[in-house]
């Protein structure tokens, strides 16, 4: 081979390396493009998947188990209940029956369920003992209609098969009582009724959050490159990663190995979409700059990968451990979400640092039409609006970093003001569903916990003394589930107590009422009983959540601090970066606070929203401050602390706030669920990273840095 076939070779092979790349990743997306859609196929939205394991209603669970027959499913109660201004008549009693029954026929579902498991046709169940499932209420209740007191709403509560399903059941149940007589409003409730509106909130979730995440950030990108090329293949980065990270969870979600829920995969959506767009923007403008410096797009390129890989690294490695310590959380759903957010941030950083590259590199200066950089031609960053910026803060830093400080210092006075306590079931959606409708239905003239019993296992010898303990201030009714012959149904020793909370499910009376119904039982001696069911689920989930605030913030504080110590040699900076990444956080919740109270009227938050919050917040905040210091600390080494951190804000500053702005819009996208919890996260987290983006990283960090000096790399080299 000749010299000059050498040459070709060596200027040919990186060409050849990067459609391979494309290629390769090109059937990574027709692969894994089908499963984002089948995900949802995977996932489960039962109210037990967010239960704490070891906690005492998921012993009561456990215990629930053993009352039935073996091979027998556990089932959902699902509270079918009618309402008619003048009065129920007999004929609306008998379309009700009969609706069910029908359902029962073709379905399976809707026959009295008896202690023990056995089905007994024809629903011969007595009417005043409350409905339940055999993971979260106790026996069902069969198709006997009770009327209310008042004589105008008339229920009956139909036993679901808890599987996954359940959602299915429901609307099959939904259909057969359209029917009802003129003037009869019928709805369908209770904890399988809020499953099938929870399924029909994240159904379509793939299709629709990328339509808005995909399209939020396209005409953001449209907005800041003006190059339509450009856009479509950081789009496309964005797609092949998520491609691949959906490949991966739902094999592991279909084999066991992960658990996977709506909220969970809506979070994998919009993480993925947000980091790669991230990772894009901060490649794509180092990209650019060294094509001004090099003819040759490969040696450009090439240059410009070196340059990002550690801070583009260091940030996914950052969220990656940060969202990993949800592991150590006590809640099924939260340890979930650790590993396939995880994943998916993976698949970002994957995808950005080998297709996005190759992409570029094969595209080379067309990619940048209309505004085409050639080598020579001046660098835009070193004019213009950060610029005037970095002057502003180089003038007076101390006065720029106290006065930001004390600004961000107010919002954190009013953090006392967030109400992250939990909320009442009907709380969790936005939109008008069907089960909240039917939850007001039987809060007006039913006791409110109808439907959804407080469940009581306990030794069957004190099976009453605990049933008269329970009667405390809030309990409607208390009833000893009984057997074959009216005797106590007992299951090795242990018996079954039902008691009807007089407050909606979930609701903070019902939470006090279960406390107070544990403290009485707990006392009685020998009875070993444990107090379980949907509030009780709540109760636990909620004190869990605030457990995990504890354990897990630490956590990831020592995470993050050890990722930058490595990354930036130097123990100050991190330190100082940490600490503007929280006092931001804190910010951001007491501003939140105002919003969900003043502007919103929110009646509360679920306790992990402020947990959830923290973790991206944390994680995905920090990635600002690398970005900047990574390339601050490489204008040090030339320029000296001072000039390299003004030529950092100066360089970075258009595109981590248009990162920041990408990834607060994608995270807003989250906010087209009709769901509480998720439009809460979704305006924290924006929020946050807007101020992170704008505030922190475009003035606190840089004032700080430029009042410490070289004292901010200590104790590295750069600090001497």
């Amino acid at each position: 081979m000749t010299a000059a076939d050498e040459r070709r070779r060596r200027r040919h092979l990186p060409i050849v390396v990067a459609v391979l790349i494309v290629v390769g990743w090109l059937v990574v997306g027709a692969f894994g493009g089908p499963a984002i859609g089948q995900l949802s196929d995977v996932a489960s939205n039962d109210s037990a998947d967010y239960l704490p394991s070891t906690s005492e209603s998921a012993r009561v669970q456990d215990e629930l188990a053993s009352f039935r027959a073996p091979g027998t499913p556990a089932t959902l109660p699902a509270v079918v209940v009618a309402v008619r201004d003048s009065g129920i008549t007999d004929a609306d009693q008998a379309f009700l029956g009969q609706a069910v029954a029908e359902v029962a026929a073709a379905g399976g579902q809707g026959g009295s369920q008896q202690p023990g498991g056995s089905q007994q046709p024809g629903g011969q169940g007595n009417p005043q003992q409350p409905g339940g499932s055999g993971d979260q209420g106790g026996p069902d209740q069969g198709q006997s209609v009770t009327v209310s007191q008042d004589g105008k709403a008339a229920q009956l509560v139909v036993p679901v098969s808890a599987t996954t399903d359940a959602g299915e059941q429901v609307q099959e149940l939904r259909r057969h009582l359209e029917g009802a007589p003129a003037g009869l409003t019928v709805l369908v409730t209770g904890p399988a009724g809020q499953i099938a509106d929870l399924m029909e909130a994240f159904s379509g979730i793939d299709g629709l959050l990328l339509l808005v995440a995909g399209g939020v950030v396209a005409l953001i990108l449209l907005l800041v490159y003006r190059g339509p090329l450009r856009v479509l293949i950081v789009l496309g980065s964005a797609v092949v990663a998520l491609s691949l990270a959906a490949l991966v969870v739902y094999h592991l979600a279909d084999a066991g190995i992960v658990q996977l829920n709506g909220q969970s995969q809506g979070i994998l959506f919009i993480l993925v979409f947000g980091a790669a767009t991230d990772y894009a923007l901060l490649l794509v403008s180092r990209y650019r700059q060294q094509l001004r410096e090099h003819d040759d797009r490969i040696v450009a390129m090439r240059t410009a990968w070196r340059a990002t890989f550690p801070p583009i690294t260091a940030s996914a490695c950052t969220v990656i451990l940060g969202v990993l310590c949800l592991l150590f959380s006590d809640l099924r759903s939260n340890r979930g979400l650790g590993p396939v957010a995880a994943i998916g941030i993976a698949s970002a950083w994957l995808a950005s640092m080998t297709f996005l590259p190759a992409a570029l590199a094969l595209s080379g200066r067309v990619a940048f039409w209309p505004v085409t950089p050639h080598r020579g031609s001046e660098h835009p960053e070193t004019s213009g609006l950060w610029g005037r910026i970095s002057r502003g803060v180089d003038s007076r830093p101390r006065w720029v970093w106290i006065g930001t400080a004390l600004v961000l210092a107010g919002c954190v006075a009013l953090v006392p003001q967030l109400k992250a306590s939990g909320t009442a079931q009907s709380a969790l959606f936005l939109s008008d569903v069907e089960s909240v409708r039917g939850e007001h239905v039987l809060e007006e003239h039913f006791p409110g916990g109808t439907g959804s019993p407080t469940l009581i296992v306990a030794n069957a010898d004190q099976a009453q003394q605990v049933a008269d303990a329970a009667g405390v201030d809030g309990v409607a009714s208390v009833t000893v589930i009984p057997g074959a012959g009216g005797a106590p149904l007992t299951v090795g020793g242990r018996a079954q107590i039902a008691a009807v909370l007089t407050d909606p499910t979930g609701s903070e009376q019902a939470l006090d009422t279960v406390q107070r119904i544990r403290d009485a039982v707990h006392a009685v001696p020998g009875a070993n009983a444990l107090v379980g069911g949907q509030s009780a689920i709540q109760l636990d989930t909620n004190a869990t959540s605030e457990r995990d605030l504890k354990v897990i913030i630490p956590i990831v504080l020592a995470v993050v601090f050890l990722v930058l110590a490595v990354l930036l040699r130097a123990l100050l900076a991190p330190l100082v970066l940490v600490a503007t990444v929280v006092l931001s956080f804190l910010a951001t919740l007491g501003v939140s606070a105002v919003v969900f109270n003043n502007l919103l009227h929110f009646p509360g938050a679920d306790p992990a929203v402020p947990l959830f919050a923290f973790v991206f917040l944390v994680a995905l905040g920090i990635d600002y401050n690398i970005f900047l210091m990574t390339r601050a600390r490489e204008e040090t080494i030339g320029h000296g602390p001072r000039e390299g951190t003004l030529r950092a804000l100066t360089l970075t500053g258009g595109v981590i706030t248009s990162a920041g702005v990408v990834l607060a819009a994608t995270f807003a996208a989250l906010a087209v669920l009709p769901l509480l919890f998720l439009l809460q996260l979704a305006f924290l987290v924006a929020f946050g990273v807007l101020l992170d983006a704008l505030v922190v990283r475009s003035l606190l960090v840089p004032a700080l840095s430029l009042d410490l000096g070289r004292r901010m790399w200590w104790p590295s080299r750069l600090s001497r």
